[in-house]
C-alpha cells in the first residue's frame, strides 16, 4: 500500500492476517462509496473540474479519509474453554469398581452419623416430655387417705384434698331411704343417689358450691344437707341441688375404699 498511515498501521498491528484483510476491505469500500458520491455530485453540477488520474484520486482519498481502526469487541470465551485449577473432584473420586470397600465404608459412616442424630433427638424429646410431668411433691398431694371409722352416723367431717374442702358424711338408714325415693323429675341436675355413692352409708363430695365456688354450710337448708348462704343454694343429703341458683350437684371426687373404714381420695 502507498499510503503511509496504512503501512504504519499494518506494520505495528498485532492482529491476525484475516482481521487485517477485513479492516482493509472495509476501508476500501468506504473510500469507493465516498468517491462515487463525489463523482455523481460533480457530474450533476456540470462535469468534472479536475482531470487528475484515478490513481491520484485514490491516493488523495487515502490521505483525506480517516482510517477506522475500530474492531469488534472480543468474544467472551466459553465456560469449557476457561479450564479449572481445582482437580480435587477427579483426584478424590472413588472408583466403585476398583475400590468397592470404600463405598461400603462410606455407607457405614453415614449410617452411624444418622443413628447418632436419631439417638440425640430421642434423648431430647424424652427429657422434654419428662420435664412436663408432675414432680414428686405434686404426686404426693394427688391422693390422700382418711380413716372414717370415728364418724358417727348422721355426722359429717371436712377434710382437705388438693387444697379443696371435701365433705365426708356417714348417712343414716333413714337418710339413705329418703334420698333414694327422690324422683328424677324433681331434680335440676338429674342423678340418682346410687350413682353418687360407692357405699350407700358413705357420701363423699367436694365442699364447693357449683354456683360461684363458695363453701356451703353443713346440716343447713330446706333439705338438711348443705346450704350456701351467699346466694341461697340448697343441697340435699346426697349433695344434689334442690333449690337456688346453683346449676349442678356437688361434685363427687374420684375415691375408693382401701379398707372397711379407710377412704383414698384421688
Amino acid at each position: 500500500l502507498a499510503n503511509t498511515q496504512y503501512r504504519s498501521f499494518f506494520r505495528h498491528s498485532n492482529l491476525p492476517i484475516h482481521q487485517l484483510v477485513e479492516v482493509a476491505t472495509m476501508n476500501a469500500f468506504r473510500l469507493a462509496s465516498r468517491l462515487s458520491t463525489r463523482a455523481s455530485s460533480q457530474v450533476l453540477s456540470g462535469g468534472l473540474r479536475s482531470t487528475a488520474t484515478p490513481s491520484l484520486r485514490l491516493a488523495q482519498g487515502f490521505q483525506s479519509s480517516n482510517i477506522s481502526t475500530s474492531l469488534p469487541a472480543p468474544k467472551a470465551p466459553a465456560l469449557h474453554e476457561l479450564g479449572s485449577v481445582d482437580h480435587s473432584f477427579e483426584d478424590d473420586r472413588i472408583d466403585r469398581v476398583a475400590e468397592p470397600e470404600r463405598r461400603a465404608f462410606t455407607y457405614l459412616l453415614l449410617s452411624g452419623v444418622r443413628f447418632a442424630y436419631a439417638s440425640t433427638a430421642r434423648v431430647l424429646v424424652v427429657k422434654f416430655v419428662s420435664s412436663m410431668s408432675a414432680s414428686a411433691d405434686v404426686l404426693a398431694l394427688a391422693s390422700a387417705e382418711f380413716d372414717v371409722g370415728g364418724i358417727q352416723p348422721g355426722k359429717t367431717i371436712t377434710v382437705k384434698w388438693r387444697g379443696k374442702p371435701v365433705f365426708i358424711r356417714h348417712r343414716t338408714p333413714a337418710e339413705i331411704a329418703t334420698e333414694a325415693s327422690v324422683s328424677l323429675a324433681q331434680l335440676r341436675d338429674e342423678e340418682t343417689d346410687d350413682d353418687r355413692t360407692l357405699k350407700p352409708e358413705w357420701l363423699v363430695v367436694l365442699g364447693i358450691c357449683t354456683h360461684l365456688g363458695c363453701v356451703p354450710i353443713n346440716g343447713a337448708g330446706d333439705y338438711n344437707g348443705w346450704f350456701c348462704p351467699c346466694h341461697g343454694s340448697h343441697y340435699d343429703v346426697s349433695g344434689r341441688i334442690r333449690k337456688g341458683p346453683a346449676p349442678l350437684n356437688l361434685e363427687v371426687p374420684p375415691y375408693k375404699f382401701t379398707g372397711d373404714t379407710k377412704i383414698l381420695i384421688g
